[in-house]
């Protein structure tokens, strides 16, 4: 298995994981500052992450 291909999983995974956490902040959020900058900034991170392992995984190309 290419390692480029494992790191894209392995990010795409984390990009997951952070919208998750965002939708559950959201969900639990009271509207105070913190909530409002924990969902931005984890919000962000999980769309990057998601976007760079799906685009690292989609330009690798299969070498057997």
């Amino acid at each position: 298995m290419n390692l480029k291909r494992t790191f894209g999983t392995l990010l795409t995974v984390l990009g997951i994981i952070g919208l998750i956490y965002t939708a559950i902040v959201f969900t639990n959020t009271s509207g105070s500052e913190r909530d409002i900058k924990s969902l931005i900034i984890y919000g962000i991170l999980g769309v990057v992450f998601f976007i760079s392992g799906i685009n690292l995984i989609k330009t690798t190309k299969d070498e057997s």
